[in-house]
């Protein structure tokens, strides 16, 4: 198979710039100028890292936590540890190390210190960002606050809608077959897809690794609860994901889908509830010799905490 061409790898390598500069700068003196920049006329910013305590905090006047949660955390450091580009698009996972000493959409000043994941999904068109999408591992932050969700005023659990977006991964598939396959990459995409088949094939290699649930948190709760068998595949026995798109890079494949499902079964301990769920979740493999070598998943869990009505299951 042929490798990427070297002007579409110079074109990635642009892109990736202009992605990691748009990060170093946050916050930072320079970012008005550098914004103007790399940020394109029509940016949409699709999704905001902290987009559920956002949510909750819309109407409530409570004290705003800043541009890129600059007064709640000032002394903000985010930590990139992958990157990957393909086309127009690039990923950038990275953790957010800061210290609590502002209020934080609601939540007052705890002076911890915080450490936690988040997911950023950009589209460069023409050296300039015109899409952002983000995503924090909200759970965990608030984990890590000893904080619950702060209760709005009238009481609302604002809970996310459920996505339309994606396609089944046997249409996603079939889709992909009907594309030349000239590249690792691809092949490379197309193994990954298959994991999310009606009839899942994952080809794993001896030695393979899960690195991370994709509801981490929830998994670990119940086995501290010791209901780790009332898995999301027991209480959701109907879920299925769609899945928006796959990005690849060498041997590593991202791929950002949705998860789907009716609470009819206990979930960790929680009784069923009946009610629908749809959250991203997002997929970072490496696939080498078109083997699985590990994988790496985060799935938006006080999304469905919150459609699921209770947004404090994990912490208090």
């Amino acid at each position: 198979m042929n490798a990427t061409s070297t002007n579409d790898r110079a074109e990635l390598e642009r892109n990736k710039a202009v992605a990691l500069r748009f990060k170093k700068y946050q916050g930072t003196k320079d970012m008005p100028r550098v914004e103007k920049e790399v940020l394109a006329p029509n940016y949409q910013r699709v999704r905001g890292g902290n987009f559920h305590l956002a949510s909750n905090a819309h109407g409530q006047g409570w004290p705003e936590p800043g541009l890129y949660l600059r007064k709640a955390f000032p002394d903000r450091v985010d930590i990139i540890e992958h990157v990957i580009a393909e086309g127009d698009r690039v990923g950038l996972l990275f953790r957010l190390n800061a210290t609590h000493t502002g209020n934080l959409f609601g939540i007052p000043p705890t002076g911890r210190k915080v450490d936690v994941y988040e997911v950023a999904l950009l589209r460069i068109v023409d050296g300039r960002m015109v899409e952002g999408w983000f995503m924090m591992d909200e759970a965990e932050l608030l984990r890590q606050l000893g904080a619950k969700l702060p209760v709005r005023n009238d009481g609302r659990i604002i809970a996310p809608p459920i996505p339309e977006t994606g396609l089944p991964g046997d249409a996603m598939i079939e889709q992909m077959l009907r594309e030349p396959r000239h590249t690792i990459e691809q092949h490379n995409k197309l193994i990954a897809a298959r994991s999310k088949a009606s009839a899942p094939i994952q080809d794993k290699a001896t030695g393979y690794a899960q690195r991370r649930h994709g509801f981490q948190h929830l998994h670990d709760y119940g086995r501290k609860h010791g209901a780790a068998q009332q898995s999301l595949r027991a209480a959701f026995p109907d879920r299925h994901d769609k899945v928006d798109f796959l990005l690849a890079e060498g041997d590593q494949v991202w791929m950002k889908f949705q998860v789907h499902g009716t609470h009819d079964g206990s979930l960790y301990g929680l009784p069923a509830t009946g009610k629908r769920v749809g959250v991203p979740e997002i997929g970072i493999a490496h696939i080498a010799d078109g083997r699985w070598q590990d994988s790496w998943y985060f799935g938006d869990e006080l999304g469905m905490l919150l459609q699921l009505g209770v947004p404090n299951l994990l912490f208090g």
